[in-house]
């Protein structure tokens, strides 16, 4: 639905299912309007989550991307945080309006969204992908602030030229190789973002330092008191996203989760030992346990939390861009329910070791996050195949023909060209190294302007070399020969060379 009607009008739809859902549960008078309500509310959020960082990621300058998709997330715990504010005090209204009041609050942030989603544009890519190339450019233009914005536009539409080359983007993204890396993010930062246990806290922190010696009131102020660190520590995301990358904000929120997760742990392990009886907690221990759980969501705020939706909202293409997008948000809304529900089971069997247990998780993304995430920050989110072409996860994976037309004469040429494609060798052949490599004339790049002209092109050198290189080899050994390489116009430099060695398996 994003892709066929754009992101606006998601938005707007979402709004309204969770507007529909809020009144019902608010009016509900059975626990089946309860359900239905609750039903209909996740249906709305998920709508939500999937159109609007993929809205703020296109709408946004490429340079302040992760600054305003971070907002995302700030706006979500803004709104844990005031609806904590509002239920401590409901939870004190007599008479039974008091859950009434809670739950139908959900519909005033269900009518903002459908009254803003009135009067927002579409995202540029959202209208050249559906044909109205006109209107996209005049909106860029708005957008940007400048008159002169051809080189971005003619980035836009090289990336929907190659997005119609791919009929099924549900198929594509789960059956082609060349996509893997991407599906492989979209479904594991949602599971690992779910499993810091980060959830736990904010659905249950009442519940969870009830558990451990507050009272009823500490507990839910203890509750109110990481809710507000967390809008902080997310406002650090927003200044520093786009300065320090997301590589670094990731593996340094992974660290400082898992170093205060261990220390509650130990904390909660000393004072209730594996019986987890509960006893009155001295002042001093009590203030030292939310010290460390607001260091611990502090981690996570300006780390896992906005990055988790920032991070897969901008690696995908566009021709996949809605179907990993809508992977991500299920993935993220399932583990979301998963762990809510296992949640007060495993907090009375397993006590302190609860912490213990999503602190390996912990240790597992980060690990994750140093070998296999690359860095985004500052690539235009059209360029952004860039980034998984020359990251060693995709090099062995992808056998996706891309092309990259430069906006600007001065850059660089590159493109990918199947080697040996769809052929099976009875014995596979071993190459030592390859490097091919070759320059457009200025002639050349203006017979080759349009990206199917190019490809063309491209293909023709292709086949040509692929024909010289079967009548060449004569050597056959045990090792198997990947289907495509890198077919690189750069000059022949030694970075053109490089890329071209990828003939080797």
């Amino acid at each position: 639905m994003t892709k066929k009607f754009g992101r606006r009008k998601s938005m707007m739809f979402g709004g309204l299912i969770f507007l529909v859902g809020a009144i019902i549960n608010a009016a509900a008078v059975h626990i089946s309007m309860l359900i239905i309500g609750r039903v209909l509310l996740g249906i709305g959020v998920g709508f939500a989550n999937q159109s609007v960082p993929l809205y703020l990621s296109e709408m946004s300058p490429y340079n302040y991307r992760g600054t305003f998709t971070v907002c995302f997330q700030l706006m979500i715990i803004i709104g844990i945080l005031v609806a904590n504010l509002f239920n401590y005090f409901f939870a004190k209204i007599e008479g039974g309006w008091g859950w009434r009041l809670s739950l139908g609050l959900a519909g005033v942030p269900a009518i903002i969204i459908i009254i803003s989603s009135l009067f927002l544009s579409d995202t540029p890519n959202s209208l050249v992908n559906r044909g109205r190339e006109e209107e996209a450019k005049t909106l860029l233009k708005r957008i940007r602030g400048v008159e002169n914005v051809d080189a971005e536009f003619n980035d836009i539409l090289a990336a929907r030229n190659e997005a119609r080359l791919v009929q099924s983007p549900w198929q594509n993204i789960f059956k082609s190789r060349c996509y893997r890396p991407q599906l492989v993010m979209s479904i594991l930062i949602p599971f690992f973002q779910q499993f810091t246990g980060i959830n736990v806290i904010m659905f249950y922190a009442p519940v969870l330092f009830k558990t451990i010696g507050f009272g009823s009131d500490a507990s839910l102020m203890s509750a109110v008191i990481t809710g507000v660190i967390n809008v902080l520590a997310t406002c650090v995301s927003i200044g520093f996203a786009d300065r320090w990358g997301r590589r670094t904000l990731f593996l340094e929120g992974g660290v400082q989760m898992l170093i205060f997760q261990i220390a509650v742990a130990a904390l909660i392990g000393v004072k209730f030992g594996v019986t987890g009886d509960v006893t009155e907690l001295p002042k001093w221990f009590a203030i030292v346990v939310v010290i460390c759980i607001c260091f611990y969501v502090a981690g996570f705020a300006w780390s896992w939390g906005p990055l988790g939706w920032l991070y897969p909202s901008e690696i995908f293409s566009l021709e996949i861009r809605s179907a990993g997008q809508s992977v991500n948000v299920a993935v993220n809304m399932f583990f979301t329910f998963l762990v809510a529900q296992v949640f007060l089971g495993m907090l009375c069997t397993m006590k302190f070791g609860l912490f213990i247990f999503f602190g390996f998780f912990v240790v597992l993304m980060t690990l994750f996050c140093y070998f296999f995430m690359p860095e985004t920050k500052n690539i235009p989110i059209e360029e952004m195949t860039k980034i998984w072409r020359d990251h060693w996860f995709t090099i062995e994976q992808c056998t996706k023909k891309h092309v990259q037309i430069s906006s600007s004469p001065t850059q660089r040429q590159t493109a990918y060209i199947p080697f040996f494609p769809h052929t099976t060798f009875p014995k596979p052949l071993f190459f030592s190294s390859i490097s091919i490599s070759a320059i457009l004339t200025k002639e050349e790049q203006e017979e080759s302007k349009s990206i199917f002209n190019f490809k063309a092109y491209m293909l023709e050198k292709a086949n040509s070399v692929n024909k010289a290189l079967e009548e060449a080899v004569l050597l056959r050994v045990p090792f198997k020969i990947h289907e495509s390489m890198r077919y690189s116009l750069l000059a022949g430099g030694k970075r053109g060379q490089a890329h071209s060695l990828y003939c080797i398996l």
